[in-house]
């Protein structure tokens, strides 16, 4: 990158009223993360001086959800366009930098993009620009007949001629602060829109004899804006497209149908997982070696070893899974849930703060809660760990070797000792000593030759 001290302004006071909605545009989400906090990570890659955002509506929200993040915040009062934007925050920039302006709606922005756009300016100008089949809606380039750049026409400005061209203004630009200042001062709002255009500095600078370089994008999506709901839909897929790619590409995962793949924060894989649809995956998540993932399946902060199935329609967070263990379908693996190698947890489980053992299994419709289950357990349908007493969670303890018959309720505190053996049925309100049988005493009664009632 060129030696010139660089300044970053973000533009991100924009209303969003085709957004229909109370949350501020630039925080509603790509992939997970607000398209604020996407833009503000490119911008950072490059280290520049400083970075700073011009809010407006809505900006305590705004400033709030960024409250940690490195950044100058700069208060636009008026939206009075791009270049009244700019001016709000040229005031705290020195005259010996390089001022970089980006969208906060433009969030699939590259800080390679943005390296290769200073460089390109030196002490000058540049701009990016993006060649669309369908230009309607944005500022066109207007170019001499030896292919230089002359300067911007906003599409209500252009004539019927300047429509056609299908090179864009993406919004994106890097300017000298010192006659950036100067321009600036001399910009009118005798346009279509009523505005202050930034975009006119461009025409500024060519009568100021200043270089003006254009790099035009190859990605229009890394460029895309985004303005509407159905906009930020199809960014999101973008979005996603790319991560599914970068995954199979360079890391060899496996994924079943990449249109319907998420990732919403990060995901680092071994050799041969595999991922079916519609998987969504938050937070930090980690896969072994050869780590299935059925489909419509949901992982959040959790980190599965190496030869682990999880079957479809499963929900796990937080949760650490050791190797060769299988889970689902229709699992609920609740935060602090800790699955020793070769655990298993079945169809409509759910646990909680749970420490399951080597070789136990939880096959079906049961909870288990609160609990710390030993090594080769059989955990029988229809069985709940009661850890709630109204006013506190306890804790249940079962040790190695027990077999828990269905329905048992097991009434916390409690523990279980090694080699014991639940009755199906069974309430279990005191601990159960090692290799010993616990059954209800209740048995049912049978009455011989008994009618069922009929309606007459």
């Amino acid at each position: 990158m060129a030696s010139y001290p660089l300044s970053v302004v973000v533009l991100a006071a924009g209303e969003g009223k085709r957004m229909h909605s109370d949350l501020p545009k630039v925080l509603h989400p790509i992939a997970g993360q607000p398209m604020l906090g996407r833009v503000l990570d490119a911008a950072q890659a490059l280290a520049p001086s400083a970075i700073h955002v011009v809010h407006g509506h809505a900006g305590e929200t705004v400033k709030a959800a960024f409250a940690d993040a490195p950044v100058n915040w700069v208060y636009q009062a008026e939206q009075l366009g791009t270049g009244h934007a700019v001016m709000q925050a040229l005031a705290q920039v020195p005259d010996g930098h390089q001022v970089l302006v980006l969208c906060a709606d433009v969030p699939l922005i590259s800080a390679q993009t943005l390296r290769d756009l200073v460089e390109a300016a030196g002490e000058g100008v540049s701009l990016l620009s993006v060649c669309l089949a369908e230009p309607r809606g944005y500022g066109r380039m207007l170019r001499d007949a030896d292919g230089a750049v002359m300067g911007i026409v906003e599409e209500k400005d252009a004539t019927d001629t300047q429509r056609q061209i299908n090179e864009v203004n993406t919004g994106v630009m890097c300017l000298p602060a010192k006659p950036l200042r100067r321009w600036l001062s001399d910009l009118d709002t005798t346009n279509a829109q009523g505005e202050y255009y930034l975009t006119d500095c461009i025409a500024q600078a060519r009568r100021a004899s200043v270089g003006v370089q254009s790099l035009v994008c190859d990605d229009p999506w890394e460029v895309q804006g985004v303005n509407d709901r159905l906009q930020l839909a199809a960014v999101e897929r973008a979005c996603q497209r790319r991560q599914a790619e970068t995954l199979m590409r360079e890391h060899g995962l496996g994924i079943a149908d990449p249109s319907r793949f998420d990732l919403r924060g990060t995901l680092s894989v071994g050799r041969d997982c595999f991922i079916e649809p519609n998987v969504i995956i938050e937070g930090t998540v980690s896969l072994g070696d050869r780590v299935t993932i059925g489909p419509s399946t949901r992982l959040l902060d959790t980190h599965i070893s190496s030869d682990t199935a999880v079957l479809g329609h499963c929900e796990i967070l937080d949760t650490h899974v050791g190797a060769g263990c299988q889970i689902g379908p229709f699992a609920r693996l609740r935060p602090g849930t800790v699955l020793a190698d070769k655990a298993k947890v079945g169809n409509f489980v759910e646990t909680k703060k749970a420490q399951i053992g080597s070789r136990s299994k939880v096959n079906h419709l049961s909870y288990i809660g609160d609990a710390e289950v030993g090594e080769d357990v059989n955990v029988g349908a229809g069985t709940i760990t009661c850890n709630y007493d109204g006013q506190a969670k306890h804790l249940t303890k079962i040790g190695n070797g027990v077999f828990i018959g269905s329905n048992t309720a097991l009434v916390a505190p409690v523990v279980v000792g090694d080699g014991a053996t639940i009755g199906a049925g069974t309430t279990i309100r005191d601990n159960v000593p090692s290799d010993t049988l616990a059954v209800t005493d209740g048995r049912a009664r049978q009455i011989p030759g008994w009618q069922r009632p009929h309606n007459e």
